[in-house]
């Protein structure tokens, strides 16, 4: 590791002392414990035996276990449990008594079954912040169905506007919607540890629905309809009601400018040669400029398609307009802002490779997030673990020979 913020600091770290039990599993509850656990707080990932999360077999595989695992998972200690079985069950209690938090994002009712309810949690452990993560929430007559981060990117409104005008709604490239609800609960967990610590308060359940952490970026969506009876389209690459602002081609690629800004629209026009749009009286607010966005659209692609990406990166830079390149993942990686940063990360894996990995957000001046170890293998923790919750040698072989642990 390589990075100023992969070294300890001589402070605490932000989260020092919070104990987090995540049992979770894929996305949203486990983003939530890796935020928590890049700011100190100690993680421990409870997973099935044999499979474990199954993250750990998702998109690319290195040496067996993919590298995203590598990311989702610093900074945690996996203990494998049978939750299925009432012994695993016992132990997990053992360990939630002991825990600040506790994250899951299981289907509701299935703590519940087994044994583990939030009331029975919280007469075991009066101060325990239990973080929920599921489709619809824990109430509400969708409560009971099977929801994953696109169905709540699809209810919450979100993929109605992706895409281009009378074309297939299109999904983000990446699981918004779990991760929406993964920073959302995170946020729920503060608050609650604040109230906990400073109000003198008791611990508390913190529901969160995939579709309702969508829903909650959806910005004049709502109030547009109830206002209006105006339901927002998809719209491409443009931003409806904010001009101009989209994708314009170049001779080598795209670039995304923002020329929605009363000045900065007359620099823009300044720049690409057309001082008549920039002293017109009718485009001096953001209302006249709507009226007339296909008109302005038209006029900075005649501009920017005789240029390459670079000549209008460097023209608009210049002239002190919002714009920049689409990015892939090795724009990302040859960046030298990202570099500046301390966005990406040189991570050595359990398994002895190293792999470059997303710095950490957001950067605390005092309490910096750091990486302290890497992402372990399926129970490499049990052990550990088990003895600081007070289990004999003896009875963690006998737990592993039930096939309880692993």
């Amino acid at each position: 590791m390589n990075s100023p913020q992969s070294l300890q600091d001589l402070s605490p770290a932000a989260l020092a002392g919070v104990r987090v039990v995540e049992m979770g599993q894929l996305i949203a509850g486990p983003f939530c414990g890796k935020t928590l656990g890049e700011f100190g707080a100690d993680v421990i990932k409870i997973e099935a035996p044999e499979t474990g999360d199954p993250l750990r077999n998702w998109r690319l595989i290195k040496d067996g276990t993919s590298v995203w695992w590598q990311v989702q998972s610093r900074n945690k200690r996996s203990v494998a449990l049978d939750l299925r079985q009432k012994e695993g069950q016992d132990i997990a209690r053992q360990l939630i008594a002991e825990a600040d938090v506790l994250i899951e994002n299981f289907r509701p009712g299935t703590l519940e079954g087994w044994g583990m309810s939030p009331q029975e949690l919280q007469a075991l452990n009066p101060g325990l912040v239990m973080l929920r993560i599921s489709g619809y929430g824990q109430t509400g007559p969708y409560r009971d169905l099977p929801g994953f981060g696109v169905i709540g990117e699809a209810m919450g409104g979100l993929r109605h506007l992706t895409g281009e005008p009378g074309r297939v709604p299109v999904r983000v490239g990446v699981s918004i919607g779990d991760t929406l609800a993964a920073l959302h609960g995170t946020i729920g967990v503060l608050m609650a540890l604040y109230h906990r610590k400073v109000n003198g308060g008791q611990g508390q359940v913190i529901d969160v629905a995939l579709h309702e952490a969508v829903f909650n970026v959806m910005e004049s969506l709502i109030p547009e309809y109830s206002a209006f009876g105006a339901v927002r389209e998809a719209a491409g690459s443009a931003l409806p009601g904010i001009a101009p602002s989209n994708a314009y081609p170049c001779q080598d690629g795209w670039v995304l400018v923002a020329g929605n800004g009363d000045s900065i629209f007359k620099r823009l026009m300044d720049t690409i040669g057309r001082p008549d749009l920039a002293a017109a009286p009718d485009l001096a607010d953001n209302a006249g400029r709507v009226a007339r966005v296909q008109e302005l659209d038209a006029a900075i692609q005649a501009w920017s398609a005789q240029r390459t990406v670079q000549q209008v990166l460097d023209a608009l830079g210049a002239a002190r307009v919002p714009a920049g390149k689409v990015y892939t993942a090795k724009d990302i990686a040859e960046d030298p802002h990202y570099r500046a940063r301390d966005m990406l990360l040189s991570q050595t894996t359990r398994d002895g490779y190293t792999v470059e990995v997303p710095g950490i957000v957001p950067k605390l001046s005092a309490t910096p997030g750091t990486i302290r170890s890497s992402a372990p293998h399926l129970g490499d923790d049990t052990d550990a673990v088990l003895a600081e919750a007070g289990l004999t040698l003896e009875q963690i072989a006998l737990l592993r020979s039930k096939g309880v642990i692993q």
